[in-house]
């Protein structure tokens, strides 16, 4: 079937990075694919799915090739640190 022969592969690695992804559109950092506009951030959203992640990464440890552990180590700390940014872009600093 050429449906089939379309669709991309479903592997552990594509969707770890669809993940990724739809974070960041959750971040505001890409365009909602169904609608292809910009959203504002939404930080509870971003960070489910970095939890998601955690869980996942958690649940299969010893269990993953070394690119798949590198992958998830790296879109982790990529997110995390991405989430402490737009924390901090979203909280107004307070001067005495």
């Amino acid at each position: 079937m050429q449906a089939d022969a379309d669709r991309p592969e479903v592997s552990f690695v594509a969707f770890i990075i669809s993940l990724a992804s739809n974070a960041a559109v959750h971040f505001g950092d890409m365009p909602d694919p169904v609608t292809n506009e910009a959203r504002p951030p939404n930080l509870e959203a971003a960070s489910q799915l970095i939890d998601i992640i955690a869980m996942l990464e958690e649940k299969t440890r010893g269990n993953l090739s070394a690119e798949e552990r590198q992958l998830v180590d790296q879109v982790l700390y990529e997110l995390r640190m991405r989430f402490v940014e737009a924390r901090k872009a979203a909280s107004p600093i307070i001067l005495p």
